[in-house]
């Protein structure tokens, strides 16, 4: 293996491992040496345009922040969602992502990415912003999760709104009354209400 261009190495590293091309071009790395990198084993592409330092240590999950740095307006949702916060049984098979209404769609083929829709004031609410690996990941609060899961019910199912409640409302320090404000936001109080007070 050729020597690792240390200059170019440094800059990765000092942005956690991971960048996008335009994103190397801009911290001062030539084009020639972004793709001889790549050529000599010595950055690995994770999707089309985003580069990691073969060195670094695995991503804990390369899809999630895969996708972060091919759409940094996305927010991972639904049973994505449900999956980071341990929420659910169910094995996402692609990454749910929130986007604002009339937004590019990001072109991303791999990882497999579902698409979701969000009016503006529900793309707003319970953001938090999760670091993987040095890599700013947007994803929605267990209590917005599980409005959006009660609003998407017909896509995902409701069994698995049910489920994720039932291990959200076991979990020490449950805010029902902050679920029932994010179900007001997404437009669903009354369709949540019976099973936030059954859950009780």
């Amino acid at each position: 293996m050729a020597p690792v261009n240390s200059k170019a190495s440094e800059i990765f590293k000092a942005r956690g491992g991971t960048l996008r091309t335009h994103e190397a071009l801009e911290a001062g790395i030539h084009p020639r040496t972004l793709y001889a990198m790549r050529d000599a084993g010595q950055l690995q592409r994770l999707t089309r345009g985003v580069y990691r330092l073969t060195e670094m240590p695995p991503l804990s999950r390369p899809d999630l922040a895969t996708v972060s740095k091919r759409a940094p307006r996305g927010v991972v949702c639904l049973i994505s969602a449900l999956a980071f916060h341990e929420l659910t049984t169910q094995i996402p098979h692609v990454v749910h992502l929130a986007m604002p209404r009339n937004t590019r769609t990001p072109k991303i083929k791999h990882p497999p990415v579902q698409i979701y829709r969000f009016s503006a004031d529900a793309f707003a609410a319970g953001v938090e912003t999760h670091s993987i690996e040095g890599i700013d990941v947007q994803v929605y609060s267990p209590e917005k999760t599980l409005a959006d899961c009660f609003k998407y019910r017909n896509k995902i199912g409701l069994d698995v709104a049910i489920e994720a409640l039932r291990a959200y409302r076991s979990r020490r320090g449950a805010r029902l009354q902050k679920v029932l404000e994010y179900a007001r936001v997404c437009r669903i109080e009354s369709v949540i209400r019976p099973y936030l007070e059954a859950s009780v």
